[in-house]
């Protein structure tokens, strides 16, 4: 007899390809926030993939009640819901995002039609860099629609504003407004026209009587953000927590349809002038992928960054043959 329990549960599936820092803490995190019902993980490496899987089910006690398979057949993944792919070349020491293009481009080639063969209606969030070439390529590969193609974008990178931010205010991040837009690199850039604590401008926030958020204090952060993943990498050669955080946050956006504004990157279609290529902007994200970007105002020098990112998106596409 089926209790109305077992009835209503309908189970969730997350696919996460690379079973290396950045996949398992994407799996970590999806497991401690129940963000799914089963979890799989697909690596060539079989005795570590399988051990990670077996090291995260050891702790099923004291987490959700989530299955977690790990395997070197691909065949894991079938009927994922979301697939999270983070395979693909590590970033070094002093190398940029783009720089990591063509090899991963190699590796999409062969994996992008077994992904689709096995859950062809899961929703593919790319994790590895550089994302938003990435996702074009994938896209390109696949031929899927632009709203099942997405990348993590610059959610992480927001979320490094945001708490620098709070920090400096003295609030809580969740009242803190703001954007990381564009390129996932060195390109990306704070939308500080629209950039607010609760309803009040971050340029007129004061504390103590003075405005701490100056033109030179903006500029800054905005150094500080474009370059804190190079500081991690630096210290202890990849970032894998927060990127994993953020991956499930976009991860649970869309299995429980929450319809959220998240920046993630996309191709866009006439956004601002701007066709063909990916990238991040706020966008409503739900049970079908992007939804929706929006088009926010910006002010004629973020404009232009964004076409400066753009440029340069296209620049590498097309060294790729995109």
């Amino acid at each position: 007899m089926t209790t109305s329990t077992e009835a209503t549960v309908r189970r969730t599936k997350i696919g996460i390809v690379g079973a290396g820092s950045v996949g398992t803490s994407l799996a970590y995190a999806a497991m401690i926030r129940g963000t799914a019902t089963d979890i799989a993980l697909y690596d060539l490496n079989t005795a570590k993939v399988e051990a990670e899987a077996l090291d995260l089910s050891h702790g099923q006690m004291f987490a959700s009640d989530t299955r977690v398979e790990g395997s070197d057949d691909v065949a894991v993944l079938k009927d994922s819901d979301v697939i999270l792919i983070t395979a693909g070349a590590k970033q070094k020491p002093g190398q940029t995002r783009l720089d990591l293009a063509g090899a991963n481009t190699e590796i999409l080639k062969t994996l992008m039609p077994q992904l689709l063969e096995h859950a062809p209606n899961a929703i593919c969030v790319l994790v590895t860099n550089p994302c938003d070439v990435l996702t074009v390529v994938a896209q390109k590969i696949t031929g899927l629609p632009y709203r099942q193609v997405l990348s993590s974008g610059t959610v992480l990178d927001t979320s490094r504003l945001r708490w620098m931010i709070a920090n400096e205010a003295r609030v809580n991040t969740t009242s803190v407004h703001a954007y990381i837009i564009g390129e996932h690199g060195d390109s990306e850039f704070p939308v500080w026209s629209s950039a607010s604590i609760g309803q009040v401008p971050l340029r007129d926030w004061e504390i103590d009587g003075r405005k701490p958020f100056t033109e030179q204090r903006l500029a800054e952060m905005t150094d500080q953000v474009v370059n804190a993943a190079y500081k991690v990498i630096e210290g202890k050669g990849a970032t894998n927590y927060a990127i994993g955080l953020s991956g499930i946050r976009i991860a649970e956006a869309i299995l429980r349809d929450l319809r959220s504004v998240l920046p993630v990157s996309s191709i866009l279609d006439d956004f601002h002038g701007i066709s063909g290529l990916a990238l991040s902007v706020p966008s409503i994200v739900g049970r079908r992928g992007v939804e929706q970007p929006l088009a926010i105002p910006m002010g004629e020098h973020e404009e232009q960054q964004l076409r400066d990112s753009a440029q340069a998106m296209r620049k590498a596409l097309a060294s790729l043959g995109f």
